[in-house]
């Protein structure tokens, strides 16, 4: 469901009354091969646009993600810290991520997105898409699918800009412009933000731990014939953060571990037949992606790890209509091969590994609106793989309208996440941890069935969902303690999430917006023996989320309140089991329009103070305060 609150960092006008008309119908991109309406989609889907992210001022595009039904996050310690986003109860490494349609999951993280790197500044939409969805996009997307995008270039010609300060010496800068027209137009993105943290181990007994970031993307499109876009967009990512890591005992500590992360990605792609009514399109691409990580340990060079991938993909589509019917069937075959490496910058390279995989990867999909009131979305792909037998995953789902407004959906839909190079060939050595080169993808299987209704004024989606997880990667003790180590292997257990999720968007009056959910997860481990299978970690039972926003003249006020339930996690000192407290955030932003271009802004984070952890033992931020100013130029 389209869920509606906010206005955007990346360039929009100058704060004007939003009119109580009916919702817009938001085209979601990432939920099909080909972009669709978000009342047809044949999947949940929650979709913050440019206005929703301006409105809420959030810095980091995880903060919007929070906000959706059926998402987890989970940072250890301050803002810029390692943050992770579990999906319907998916593992972190088990969302996939897509900015400006580069898959930026990091290959040097055993396929996790980084997601405390990607600023909320510069992007004008936030998808996501919850529930298997591998069928489509491969490896990674067993839980769901995120997508970032900044500015559309042919949009005109536009601009903004924000400085602010705040709490623990924060500072934040951001600047986006589109210049474009139909033809063809460019636009690009700066995001800037720092901190000095917190105490996130010591309670404030020892070092602060702080974070640095700076973004930049570019992106340009060209429209030489009304049917044909070439198009290249760029993206660089620089991340500096400190951290407390483990001891020489492998036990938490307050230490003065830091980690310097470098991300350059590039996609060029060409199409031709554009139009949602063109009988034939075919679109090719090439991308790139590059992630070095170095850590440190004070002022010594501890290790550095490489990740690469690169793919290639051609798509064709072919739409064409029997009697009322309207078909789109598209075929694709992608090429994907990644390279891994670490370096070993203490001990002459002793640990020092060199690995590659690769790919090959066929897609179908038929797309069919058998009426006004009927659609049906089927979809197949197959993975040939050089590292794990091929895996073929499917995914079927039909939206039916039974009354104006009213929509019933069900989708069935299959995952896969494949081994991260650390789970195959292990850590460095005296990590405790060794390679596993027999693992074999995980995989999910998930069913769900939901309600949609769209009104003038208000709109309503519910959903119920089932997804069982199979050959889970966990890892095995092999020698005892003082000195364990362990091994990845598959397990042969079935882990099952089951959920319900609840979501409303009211909009009673002009230039106001209100939108709420609220998920129930029931995530459990394999059974083993104990009689009722545990918890996952980290995944709340019950979570919430309620924000609004309204605008009157000059002024725009926006607030959001998060419930986050209890939660299983693990002391990893002891491989104990503990409690994580139930907790509330609460946010809000003022801002008042000194001039048309020109805003006034201020904004809280955690109001009320909270005292809680997303990870057992990382401390994380009291109640912090800023102030800023927004500029913006055209339309």
């Amino acid at each position: 469901m389209h869920i509606l609150f906010l206005i955007s960092a990346a360039a929009a006008p100058a704060p004007v009354p939003v009119p109580a008309a009916e919702p817009s119908d938001a085209i979601v991109v990432t939920a099909a091969r080909l972009p669709v309406a978000g009342e047809e989609a044949p999947a949940s889907v929650t979709v913050f646009d440019a206005a929703e992210i301006e409105a809420l001022g959030e810095p980091f595009a995880l903060d919007y993600v929070r906000l959706s039904p059926g998402a987890s996050v989970s940072v250890s310690g301050a803002e810029g810290s390692q943050a992770q986003i579990r999906i319907r109860g998916a593992e972190a490494n088990q969302t996939l991520l897509f900015v400006d349609g580069i898959a930026f999951n990091d290959v040097a993280s055993d396929n996790q997105a980084r997601f405390e790197t990607f600023a909320a500044d510069g992007l004008e939409r936030i998808e996501v898409i919850r529930g298997p969805q591998s069928a489509l996009w491969g490896s990674e997307a067993l839980g769901g699918v995120i997508a970032l995008g900044t500015p559309d270039p042919l949009a005109g010609r536009r601009g903004s800009g924000l400085v602010e300060l705040g709490s623990r010496d924060s500072g934040r800068a951001a600047a986006a412009f589109a210049l474009g027209g139909p033809q063809g137009g460019v636009a690009g993105t700066a995001a800037w933000s720092r901190s000095d943290g917190i105490d996130i181990f010591g309670g404030g007994a020892g070092d602060f731990d702080g974070y640095e970031s700076r973004s930049l993307s570019l992106k340009g499109v060209l429209r030489p014939l009304p049917d044909v876009e070439l198009g290249v967009v760029g993206r660089a990512i620089r991340h500096d953060n400190d951290y407390d890591g483990t001891d020489e005992n492998f036990l938490r500590a307050d230490t003065l571990d830091a980690s310097e992360a470098e991300t350059y990605a590039g996609r060029v792609w060409a199409q031709a037949g554009l139009g949602e009514d063109a009988p034939w399109s075919v679109k090719a691409e090439a991308q790139h992606l590059d992630n070095q990580n170095r850590n440190f340990d004070g002022a010594a060079h501890v290790n550095d790890s490489f990740g690469r991938r690169t793919r290639f993909g051609v798509q064709a589509v072919r739409r064409f209509a029997t009697g009322a019917a309207r078909h789109a069937l598209i075929a694709a075959v992608e090429r994907e091969d990644e390279d891994f490496a670490t370096r070993d910058r203490l001990f002459g390279g002793g640990s020092d590994v060199d690995h590659s995989r690769g790919r090959t990867a066929l897609v179908g999909e038929w797309r069919a609106e058998w009426s006004p009131r009927v659609t049906t979305d089927m979809a197949v792909r197959r993975d040939d793989f050089n590292r794990f037998e091929d895996e073929t995953t499917i995914r079927a789902a039909a939206t039916v309208e039974v009354a104006e407004g009213l929509s019933l959906f069900a989708a069935y839909g299959e995952g896969i996440a494949q081994p991260g190079f650390a789970e195959l060939f292990g850590f460095a050595p005296n990590t405790g941890f060794v390679g596993n080169a027999e693992l074999t993808p995980e995989r999910s299987k998930g069913y769900e069935a939901g309600l949609r209704w769209r009104g003038r004024s208000f709109s309503a989606e519910l959903a119920a969902f089932s997804n069982d997880l199979t050959d889970e990667i966990v890892y095995e003790q092999l020698t005892p303690f003082p000195a364990p180590t362990y091994r990845y292997v598959n397990s042969d257990g079935k882990s099952r999430r089951r959920g319900i999720e609840a979501s409303v968007e009211w909009r009673p009056a002009a230039g106001l917006s209100v939108a709420a959910n609220y998920s129930f997860l029931d995530a459990r481990e394999p059974d083993l023996g104990a009689g009722v299978p545990p918890r996952e970690t980290r995944r709340p039972r019950h979570s919430a989320n309620l924000f609004a926003t309204w605008t009157a003249d000059r002024l725009s006020l926006a607030g959001s309140a998060s419930y986050i339930g209890r939660r299983r996690d693990v002391d990893f000192d002891t491989f104990e089991e503990v409690r994580l407290d139930d907790y509330v955030l609460v946010g809000a932003r003022a801002a008042y329009a000194l001039t048309p271009q020109l805003e006034l802004y201020g904004r809280i984070e955690n109001g009320l103070g909270a005292d809680y952890q997303d990870v057992f033992g990382y401390n994380t931020p009291g109640r912090s305060v800023y102030a800023g100013l927004r500029v913006r130029l055209g339309r």
